[in-house]
C-alpha cells in the first residue's frame, strides 16, 4: 500500500497544511467572543456556509467508506445520496432552520431544553457528545491509513500526528477556521478525486467497459441497479421497505435535521433566508458526489481481487491512488484526501466543543458565569475531544467496511432524536417528559435490534441493513412512548411555545431579510425543489 511519492507531491502536501495553518491564524484575529468561537458570529454568507455544510459531511464517511460501499454493494450505495441525504437537506433548509435560527439558539441541545426540559437537553447533549467522538475517531482512523500509506508511519503515530494537526486550526480560530478551512477543502476534495475518477475509467474502458466488469464480478447483474431487485435478492440484501423507510425517512432526515455537527453550520449564517438556503445549496453538489465516490469503489471492484477476505474494502481508494495517478496529480490527491478527513472531523469536533461547553458545562455544570470563562472552556472541549477521537479510532479500526459502522452509530443516536423532534415541532400537546423518554426509550430500542443481530436473534441479512431497520424500529418506539408519556403528563403552556412550535409564531420575531432576498434564486422553496426534482431524473437513469 506504500504510495510512491516524490518531492513534488511532498511540496503539494505541505503548501495545503500551510494554508489550513494560516486560516487558522488569521480566524484567530476575529475571536472575540463565546459567538465568535462557537458560531462565527453569526455573520457568513450562505455560499460560504453551503459549501462547508457539504464538506463537512465529505470525510471519511464520503470518501472511504462510500467507496467502500461500492466496492461491496455497487450502484445501491447511491440511495445514501439520492434518497438518503437530498429530501432531507431540503427539509431542513425549508421547514426546520427557521425554528433553528430566529429561536437564538446555540444548539440542538439547547433547542430541545426550550421546548421540553434540561432533563431532554442533557440526555441529547451526552449522546451527541459521545457520537461525535466516536465519528471524529473514524475520520482520524481513515487519515491515518492515509498517512500510513504515503509515509509508511505505523497507525498510531499516524493517528496522533493528524489529530494534532486539525486540533492546531480548531483550537486557534473555532468555527470560523473550520468553516473557511471546509470551502478550501471542498475544492482541494475535487481535485483529487476527479482524476481519479477519471483515470479510472479509462483504465476499465469507460461507462460501458465498466458495466460489463461488473455485471462479471460478484455483484453481477444487481450491481449496476438502484432499485431494481429491491423486493428480493440484490447486492445489500435490502427491501425497498427498509430503504424508504428506515433509509430515506428515519437515517436520512435523523442525521440532516438533527445532527447539530451540520446544522452548525447554518446557524453561522448571517439571516434566516441565508440559513434555510445553507443545507439547500449543499444539496445540489451533493448529487453529484457519487461520481467521485462510488464509481470509484465500483471501479476497484474489477481492478482487485480479494475483497472481503484478505483485502479491505476501505483500501478502494488508496489502491486506485497507488496503481493510476502519476506524480503531482498523486500529491493532489493525496491531499485531497487528506482535506476530507480533515473537515469531516473538523466538523465533529467544533460541534462536540460547543455542544459540551453550552448544554452539558454552562447548562448543568457551572452557570452564570462570564463569557470568557465559555471560551476558555469550549478550547479545553477541544483538546479533550481530539484526545478522545484518538483513542475511538482503534474502534473504527476494527472494521472492514467503516460505513458500516458508521451507520450502526446513525441509528442509535440520531433516528430517535429526529423522532422526539419531528413529533415536539408539529404536536404541541406533547410534553416535557415525553420528550426525555421517547428519546431514552428509542435509544435503548435501537441499541436491542443491533444487539439482537449481532448475537444472531434477528437475520437482517447485511448490517447495513440491520441498521436500516434499527432505525426504523427506534423511531416507532420512541413515537410510541411520546405519545404515552404525553397522555399522561402535562404539557407546557402555550406561551412558552411561541417559536418552538409549528403555527406558533414567536411575538417577537423579527424581519431580517436583506435586500435581495425576495429575488427567484434566492428562493428556498424553489432551489429546493429543483434538487428534488434533479434527483429523480438521475434516479430514472440507473433504476
Amino acid at each position: 500500500m506504500r504510495l510512491d511519492v516524490n518531492l513534488l507531491d511532498y511540496v503539494l502536501i505541505a503548501i495545503y497544511f500551510a494554508t489550513v495553518l494560516g486560516i487558522g491564524l488569521a480566524a484567530r484575529k476575529r475571536i472575540s467572543s463565546s459567538l465568535d468561537f462557537f458560531l462565527a458570529g453569526r455573520g457568513l454568507p450562505a455560499w460560504v456556509t453551503g459549501l462547508a455544510f457539504v464538506s463537512a459531511n465529505l470525510g471519511a464517511i464520503e470518501i472511504l467508506g462510500m467507496a467502500a460501499n461500492g466496492v461491496q454493494y455497487g450502484a445501491m450505495t447511491v440511495h445514501y445520496y439520492w434518497i438518503g441525504a437530498v429530501p432531507a437537506m431540503v427539509f431542513l433548509g425549508i421547514v426546520m432552520m427557521p425554528f433553528y435560527y430566529r429561536s437564538k439558539v446555540r444548539s440542538v441541545p439547547e433547542f430541545l431544553r426550550r421546548r421540553f426540559n434540561g432533563a431532554t437537553q442533557l440526555l441529547n447533549a451526552i449522546t451527541f457528545a459521545v457520537a461525535q467522538v466516536l465519528i471524529a475517531g473514524v475520520n482520524l482512523y481513515a487519515l491515518a491509513i492515509v498517512m500510513e500509506a504515503l509515509l509508511g508511519w505505523p497507525l498510531p503515530v499516524s493517528v496522533v500526528v493528524s489529530a494534532v494537526i486539525v486540533l492546531a486550526y480548531i483550537t486557534l480560530g473555532g468555527l470560523s477556521s473550520a468553516i473557511y478551512n471546509e470551502v478550501l477543502q471542498f475544492f482541494v476534495i475535487l481535485a483529487g478525486l476527479i482524476p481519479l475518477t477519471v483515470l479510472g475509467l479509462i483504465k476499465v474502458g469507460g461507462v460501458s467497459g465498466l458495466a460489463d466488469k461488473v455485471r462479471q464480478s460478484s455483484l453481477g447483474e444487481g450491481g449496476l441497479h438502484t432499485w431494481a431487485g429491491t423486493a428480493g435478492e440484490n447486492p445489500m440484501q435490502a427491501h425497498w421497505i427498509g430503504i424508504v423507510f428506515g433509509l430515506g425517512f428515519v437515517l436520512s432526515f435523523g442525521y440532516w435535521t438533527t445532527n447539530f455537527a451540520e446544522v452548525q453550520r447554518a446557524l453561522s449564517a448571517r439571516n434566516t433566508n441565508a440559513s434555510r438556503l445553507t443545507p439547500i445549496i449543499a444539496a445540489y453538489p451533493k448529487l453529484f458526489i457519487p461520481l467521485v465516490t462510488v464509481l470509484p469503489g465500483m471501479i476497484a471492484l474489477v481492478l482487485f481481487n480479494g475483497w472481503g477476505e484478505g483485502q479491505d474494502y476501505n483500501n478502494a481508494i488508496p489502491l486506485l491512488m497507488r496503481d493510476l495517478l502519476p506524480n503531482g496529480v498523486l500529491g493532489v490527491a493525496v491531499t485531497g484526501l487528506l482535506a476530507s478527513f480533515m473537515a469531516g472531523m473538523a466538523a465533529n469536533i467544533s460541534g462536540f466543543n460547543t455542544v459540551f461547553t453550552n448544554d452539558i458545562w454552562q447548562a448543568h455544570v457551572r452557570k452564570e458565569r462570564d463569557d470568557g470563562y465559555y471560551l476558555r472552556v469550549g478550547r479545553i472541549a477541544t483538546v479533550a475531544g481530539v484526545a478522545l477521537g484518538v483513542g475511538t479510532a482503534f474502534i473504527a479500526a476494527g472494521y472492514t467496511n467503516i460505513m458500516n459502522y458508521l451507520q450502526a452509530l446513525f441509528s442509535f443516536f440520531n433516528a430517535p432524536l429526529f423522532a422526539t423532534f419531528i413529533i415536539g415541532l408539529f404536536w404541541r400537546r406533547m410534553t416535557p417528559w415525553a420528550g426525555f423518554w421517547g428519546l431514552l426509550a428509542g435509544t435503548a430500542a435501537a441499541f436491542v435490534s443491533y444487539i439482537a443481530y449481532k448475537a444472531g436473534i434477528v437475520n437482517f441479512g447485511t448490517e447495513l441493513n440491520a441498521s436500516f431497520w434499527g432505525a426504523g424500529v427506534a423511531f416507532v418506539v420512541d413515537v410510541i412512548v411520546s405519545v404515552a408519556v404525553t397522555l399522561v403528563t402535562t404539557a407546557k403552556p402555550v406561551e412558552e411555545l411561541r417559536g418552538l412550535v409549528y403555527g406558533l409564531t414567536a411575538v417577537d420575531a423579527e424581519d431580517d431579510a436583506l435586500a435581495g432576498d425576495a429575488r427567484w434564486y434566492r428562493s428556498p422553496v424553489l432551489l429546493g425543489t429543483g434538487a428534488i426534482v434533479l434527483a429523480a431524473v438521475m434516479y430514472g437513469v440507473i433504476l
